[in-house]
């Protein structure tokens, strides 16, 4: 089966950052492989001056923000790594019976790499910074700093909305027939506490599944 894989332009992010832009990107990857209808709604981020849309739908955004906080406490354990967390859409296909065993089987056919590179900067959980856009503080030395490396980050947040978009407009061929669900079905993988390394360790992960979970 033909499965397109998409790397999303690596992200240069601080701890307290991580939240928002990951929200930004799933929900944005999701909503434009939404299926029927779905109650769209715009949501602003606090940190970027940019607005991204979500489904609408309560259970998926639980699922994310679970999948989100594990993420974090993955970083919080392997501070100062690069990472890459991977949503995966999948088609359900029941195996042939055996002696042994009737297993459901993913059939993968699109597979997105978020690249993160979470790093520590002085004061970077400011206030200031935490909860409201970019302010200026005269009495901060760094600040003319932050306000660069903030909207630098902003400026490669647009870019790996442009490149989710772009990428679903020119790959078509491979997405499969619609079905009377809301969504494909879909999964979150991020790196596990016992990984020296993400990429293949973690597609293998991936591939290594039980059974798959569908949306209601």
């Amino acid at each position: 089966m033909n499965c397109e894989a998409c790397q999303l332009k690596e992200l240069e992010v601080e701890h307290f950052e991580i939240r928002e832009v990951l929200r930004c990107i799933l929900h944005t990857i999701v909503f434009h492989r939404a299926l029927g209808l779905v109650r769209p709604k715009d949501i602003d981020l606090e940190l970027f001056e940019i607005t991204y849309v979500q489904c609408g739908d309560a259970e998926l955004e639980k699922k994310i923000d679970e999948k989100i906080e594990q993420f974090i406490s993955w970083v919080d354990k392997h501070p100062n790594k690069k990472s890459q967390i991977c949503l995966s859409f999948y088609e359900v296909k029941s195996k042939q019976p055996s002696w042994f065993t009737n297993k459901i089987e993913r059939l993968y056919w699109e597979q997105w790499y978020i690249n993160l590179n979470v790093t520590q900067h002085p004061k970077a959980h400011s206030g200031k910074f935490h909860h409201s856009k970019i302010v200026v503080d005269p009495g901060e030395s760094a600040s003319e700093e932050r306000i660069a490396r903030r909207a630098a980050l902003e400026a490669s947040l647009r870019e790996v909305l442009f490149q989710i978009v772009k990428f679903v407009n020119e790959k078509k061929d491979h997405v499969p027939p619609i079905t009377d669900a809301t969504h494909f079905p879909y999964e979150i993988t991020i790196p596990s506490s016992s990984d020296s390394a993400f990429g293949m360790d973690m597609f293998k992960r991936m591939l290594q599944t039980g059974h798959p979970t569908m949306l209601s």
